[in-house]
């Protein structure tokens, strides 16, 4: 048992040390978008911005601007927060005696004291600007690299797997699944990937005609160039490139846009097909990760080329906006879900019950936090 602990320091202190600065570069952006969506759209709508903070906790370095918004980097950098004039929290909890007692010109610049759009618009922003910056990530990557493509012909069908059961050839080209066109290997290879368990519509192309198949990817567990393990669907389809087959076309600002917004909604559907897999019991939870494993990621991505960091700079993002989208009390999902229940009712939800849904959002918020940690360790401890 102590050989166990002294490993597992021994590897996360070693790995940390190397991890350190690709993650705070990755996280540093998201979070910087994250809040600066929220702090653009609350000038908009005339609230004053007391604090834009990246980290918690005491004050590094920082500066006022000709506003008056304190810019700030703290202590803890594992987030950010921007601090509306009537919050009393980072978490923009309001105090009714306080509210209560601002004058008119106090009033119009208040959080607090807008209406529901206006407050609801600048707290959807923050995860609308993840989205945005994944989408212009990929879009920029599409628009530098180009597109590539590589057929996605079959050219080996493995015994008894799913592809064989569901009647493929040696040959056939895939060319869509589930009516979305198919335009290289790894488009398909994508699709079948998250899609573990689920049966798919394939038309494939063979000998000049289209034959439509039904294939469902098994789930296996496979190893990346890291060492990392994932459980993922696959197909038992063998693909060999052929010498000049393997082609990165150029593409216009519109379809790289159109790549980018398409890498976003496959990120968003993927996320939810695993939520919808952990609550059926197939999905595997263990897969969860927290600052731990971001931070493992980051840095085996900046081993790999700055392309991967910028790479999952845009997943992270993606995930982040959608995370804080969760109808968490806490999160900003949390607070929308507080003003939809606002123009329902009519008025705002009592501070005590506000103040009972910020608890319970903490609480759910720890509980993930530990155990995707404890994910995050026992990993690193047996890689």
């Amino acid at each position: 048992m102590i050989d166990f602990f002294v490993h597992s320091f021994n590897t996360l202190s070693h790995g940390l040390l190397g991890y350190a600065i690709p993650f705070l570069f990755v996280l540093t952006i998201v979070v910087f978008f994250h809040e600066l969506g929220h702090f653009l759209v609350a000038r908009w709508a005339g609230v004053r911005v007391l604090t834009f903070s990246l980290g918690f906790g005491p004050e590094l370095v920082g500066f006022n601007d000709r506003h008056g918004t304190r810019w700030k980097i703290s202590a803890i950098p594992l987030g950010g927060y921007v601090k509306f004039f009537g919050d009393e929290s980072e978490a923009s909890t309001p105090s009714s005696q306080t509210l209560a007692a601002m004058t008119a010109e106090e009033r119009a610049g208040s959080f607090h004291h807008k209406k529901v759009g206006p407050r609801a618009a600048i707290v959807a922003a923050g995860p609308i600007a993840n989205f945005i910056l994944g989408a212009l990530i990929f879009a920029g990557m599409a628009l530098y690299y180009g597109k590539p493509s590589t057929i996605a012909r079959v050219d080996g069908v493995v015994a008894d797997g799913a592809a064989a059961a569901a009647g493929f050839k040696v040959g056939d080209v895939v060319i869509q699944i589930d009516g979305k066109p198919i335009e290289s290997f790894a488009d398909m290879q994508r699709i079948v990937a998250m899609n573990a368990g689920s049966a798919l519509a394939f038309q494939v192309k063979r000998d000049g005609a289209i034959v439509s198949l039904t294939a469902t990817p098994a789930l296996l567990e496979r190893k990346d160039p890291f060492g990392n393990s994932h459980r993922l669907g696959v197909l038992g389809i063998e693909h060999k490139s052929q010498a000049g087959e393997a082609s990165t076309a150029p593409v216009g600002v519109g379809e790289a846009l159109k790549i980018g917004v398409e890498q976003v909604w496959f990120i968003i559907t993927s996320t939810f097909k695993f939520l919808g897999s952990l609550f059926v019991g197939q999905g595997n939870p263990n897969e969860v990760s927290g600052v731990l494993g971001i931070a493992k990621m980051s840095g085996q991505a900046a081993s790999a080329g700055f392309q991967f960091v910028i790479n999952l700079c845009a997943v992270l993002s993606v995930s982040i906006g959608l995370l804080n989208l969760f109808p968490i009390p806490l999160l900003d999902g949390g607070h929308l879900m507080f003003y939809a229940a606002e123009v329902v009712r009519g008025r705002p939800l009592s501070e005590r019950t506000q103040e009972m849904g910020f608890r319970i959002g903490l609480g759910l918020v720890l509980m993930l936090m530990v155990f995707a940690t404890y994910n995050d360790i026992l990993r690193m401890a047996a890689s």
